[in-house]
């Protein structure tokens, strides 16, 4: 059964951008999967629910760093 014979929709995308992660310019920025993805000095990354689940999968076997992405606080 596939995810929209569930009823959950397929086009789910996963989108981050470094501007919004605390982590940006540390340590673990560095080793983190959009700098993996993007190189050096990451913005943003999108990536479609089928994908996100391959760099999930690849990460959670060592094979690629995870996602490191928290996000910034915002007052309000």
């Amino acid at each position: 059964m596939s995810l929209t014979e569930r009823g959950i929709v397929s086009g789910i995308e996963l989108s981050i951008s470094c501007g919004d992660c605390v982590r940006r310019s540390t340590p673990d920025c560095e080793d983190c999967l959009v700098s993996f993805v993007l190189g050096d000095e990451p913005e943003e990354l999108t990536l479609s629910s089928e994908l996100a689940g391959v760099a999930g999968l690849l990460s959670s076997q060592g094979m690629i760093p995870r996602l490191k992405f928290h996000r910034l606080r915002t007052e309000g």
